[in-house]
């Protein structure tokens, strides 16, 4: 997911540092460009790839028509779709409730304050649902797909939209004032995570706000750095000599939920909270260029010296990691796995192979870079759960190269092998997983149009990669399979690792969508003709596999004056007669994103998070100009004047009960 830092001068724009110029100066090969070979040199593809050399002139939508396969009668998928647009609310399919679970500030516990959004404080923040809600992971209790703990991560925050009397309007324009230490810190607070018990009672889900698990987790909380990078000089600092404790988390996108029930919590735009400069020819200085830091798109340096590179340089090394969290024991420190890798993670979703090992897969979240699993060396016991508490400190990071012909390795990120050695810089596997974007330079992996979520399909035996857009894909690169120079809507990629074996270090891949509006013929969009004006979408992010290894997809981008449309969840068939259908089942209030989704087990429950509400305006006819507190494009889900917009969880069921989508 992007991160949308504030402005001190905007209309609002959400600022999409992960979508910048991208920090990558290798040459190794992009994946348009590899794409683009392999359409070339093959000429005529089958299935959804069905683009030949007149695609510039004729269009996909004229191409495909001739393909028999679109049919709809065969889509995994039955519900009536929602119509694409934007307004103030959310939609969702005819024949489904969807139930706004948690909002910010709502309480947590019994002792949590009411949310009072013009007097917010850290000690109230604290004990209520944070910010900006992204990954929603359920990991039920008891073996129930009724009764769970929800763990939730909090990305980021939007002053503009949290605090009153921050933004005034000067010479026509919206200016945002500094912050105050008490809203930095309450910033702070929102950050991190929420695990909250959950039930469903009488078909409508419920927070437990006495459960003895509850939890917030903050930029604040203690945490442990565990793995080869521990205890290394590059991640010591003034409060911890011992490069071993960390305090907090930050910028937590994506996630995931283990085989053996922790919450993993990805770190991903980490440099938007550095600022200040270091001191002349440190040696982190090319290791923090390659990441962007520091960006300063925070105003925590102002208060917090750990956040001031001058002050310690050291401190963005202790972030940009996966973050694993025992959920079973409020008080347990959270867990900073370095083997995993450092870079801007998107998630980590993870699925047991049959050789018992784990694999995670990860989507580094910024134009031209890379995606990575993680194979750990020892196997999964599903009749021990202590046995496998640390197995994410031990086992091999790998990192993608797709070849022309369809093929694919996993290139091992292994010091001492191949160019990651002393004489580059890596004088140890912590100096490789300090700087995994660098190794991935040296061993040559394809530079990716914005990886984004990775998930594995254990049904289905395949893994769908989310390439989110690259709009800085040069004209050059175009070619009659790829005609679209700026990728402004992306892909999405499936691979298939050799044997089946998610194991594997080396497969096969293919491109299951271009996506974008299939009508306009220069856009190259690749759905099925069973596809419907509403059922297409751009910009995919977030994806989810049902129990029955259904795909779903959550998109960040759609919405804009050009598409006329919000973002939202569409449904899309991988599989048979339909591949390469789209539909629409949910979308989003205007200027939001669409995050999660999850599932539970039986796939009566359907969770998403709306993030950054309002976070726009000025392309909406309904609004027209900058959205701030005192102005807001809308005010969901309340909808009350007192009230601000408040990102939220929705919990989404069939009316009567029952499968989604069946």
């Amino acid at each position: 997911m992007t991160e949308h830092f504030s402005q001190k001068i905007f209309p609002t724009t959400q600022l999409e540092e992960a979508d910048g110029d991208g920090h990558n100066p290798s040459l190794n090969p992009t994946m348009g460009e590899i794409i683009g070979k392999r359409f070339s040199r093959r000429g005529f593809l089958q299935g959804s790839l069905a683009v030949s050399a007149i695609a510039a002139t004729v269009g996909p939508v004229a191409l495909m028509s001739a393909d028999k396969a679109r049919a709809a009668s065969g889509s995994a998928f039955s519900f009536t779709e929602v119509e694409a647009g934007v307004d103030a609310t959310h939609h969702v399919a005819e024949g489904y409730d969807a139930d706004v679970l948690l909002r910010w500030g709502d309480a947590l516990f019994t002792d949590s304050p009411a949310f009072d959004p013009v007097a917010q404080t850290a000690a109230a923040q604290e004990r209520q649902f944070g910010y900006n809600n992204d990954y929603v992971g359920f990991i039920p209790l008891e073996g129930s797909s009724e009764h769970g703990l929800l763990v939730v991560n909090h990305e980021y925050t939007n002053p503009h939209l949290m605090f009153p009397g921050l933004v005034t309007i000067v010479d026509g324009k919206v200016k945002q004032g500094a912050l105050s230490k008490d809203q930095v810190d309450v910033e702070m607070a929102a950050h991190g995570g929420t695990i909250v018990e959950i039930r469903k009672v009488n078909g409508k889900w419920q927070v437990v706000p006495e459960g003895k698990l509850n939890r917030r987790i903050t930029a604040n909380t203690e945490m442990q750095l565990t793995g080869p990078v521990a205890g290394h000089d590059r991640v010591k600092t003034g409060a911890d000599a011992t490069g071993r404790k960390v305090f907090g988390t930050l910028n937590n996108c994506a996630g995931g939920v283990t085989p053996w029930g922790t919450y993993i919590m990805a770190e991903e735009n980490f440099h938007g909270y550095f600022s200040g400069e270091l001191p002349a020819d440190h040696a982190e200085a090319s290791n923090y260029e390659r990441y962007g830091v520091p960006e300063g798109g925070h105003e925590w340096a102002n208060f917090y010296d750990r956040f001031d590179l001058a002050k310690e340089p050291n401190e963005p090394n202790r972030f940009g990691w996966i973050v694993e969290v025992d959920v079973m024991d409020p008080t347990s420190v959270p867990k900073k796995r370095t083997a995993l890798g450092r870079t801007k993670h998107e998630g980590a979703e993870s699925i047991v192979a049959a050789n018992g090992k784990v694999v995670f897969y990860l989507g580094d979240d910024e134009r031209f870079d890379y995606v990575y699993k993680f194979v750990t060396d020892g196997a999964y016991n599903p009749d021990d759960r202590a046995a496998n508490m640390d197995l994410l400190d031990a086992g091999t990071l790998y990192v993608a190269k797709f070849n022309e012909d369809g093929t694919m390795q996993w290139l091992p990120m292994v010091h001492g092998e191949g160019p990651l050695t002393a004489e580059n810089g890596f004088a140890s596997q912590a100096d490789v997983l300090i700087e995994t974007r660098r190794a991935g330079d040296l061993l040559g992996a394809t530079k990716m149009d914005r990886p984004e979520d990775v998930q594995p399909n254990g049904v289905n035996g395949r893994v769908y990669v989310m390439l989110t857009n690259n709009t800085k894909r040069k004209a050059d690169q175009v070619d009659a399979a790829n005609p679209r120079a700026e990728n402004a809507f992306g892909h999405i990629i499936e691979i298939t690792e050799d044997d089946g074996d998610f194991t594997a270090t080396s497969g096969k891949w293919e491109v299951l969508l271009k996506c974008g509006d299939p009508s306009v013929a220069e856009v190259g969009a690749t759905f099925s003709t069973a596809t419907t004006k509403n059922g297409w979408f751009g910009m995919p992010d977030n994806c989810a596999i049902d129990a029955a290894g259904r795909l779903w997809v959550s998109t960040d981008g759609n919405s804009n004056k050009a598409t006329g449309r919000a973002d939202g969840l569409w449904a899309v068939d991988t599989e048979g007669d339909a591949r390469a259908t789209s539909k629409l089942f949910f979308r989003v209030p205007v200027g939001a994103e669409m995050c999660g989704p999850l599932f539970t087990p039986d796939d009566e429950t359907a969770f998403v998070a709306v993030q950054h509400p309002a976070d726009g305006g000025e392309d909406w006819d309904g609004h027209g100009r900058p959205s701030y507190y005192e102005d807001l494009s809308t005010r969901w889900p309340d909808f009350k004047d007192d009230m601000p917009v408040r990102p939220a969880v929705v919990a989404i069921t069939k009316i009567g009960g029952g499968k989604i989508a069946v």
